[in-house]
């Protein structure tokens, strides 16, 4: 999985915080809060990013509402996995991902794999 350009990672994360379809104007004026951008460039990186199969998109009179195919954690996790494929030994690649992990975060992957072995066992 190719990581975001960067405008397609603002795209993607406001769409994410927001949680509910949204127009291009909305994510336009929501970015020219913080910097400037044409409306245009967001309509067309949008639109790739539907292309992609990022988003889907369904008719609101006259405007498109996008909509996340995948969550935030879902593509984190392709990008991990991502990741992990570049390795010649993957057991190694994890070794040294977990090295630096916090606890929490190790603790977080512990339940993640209970779950995920109970998951199995069904």
């Amino acid at each position: 999985m190719r990581r975001l350009g960067d405008l397609e990672a603002e795209i993607m994360d406001r769409l994410w915080i927001w949680g509910r379809p949204a127009t291009v104007r909305e994510v336009v004026d929501d970015i020219n809060r913080s910097r400037p951008v044409a409306y245009t460039t967001v309509m067309t990186v949008t639109n790739i990013l539907y292309n992609k199969g990022w988003l889907l998109r369904g008719k609101q009179g006259r405007a498109w509402l996008y909509t996340p195919v995948r969550s935030r954690e879902a593509y984190a996790a392709a990008l991990m996995e991502d990741g992990l494929g570049a390795s010649k030994d993957r057991p190694a690649a994890l070794v040294h991902f977990v090295e630096n992990m916090s606890d929490e975060e190790v603790s977080a992957l512990r339940k993640a794999l209970r779950t995920v072995g109970r998951q199995a066992k069904s």
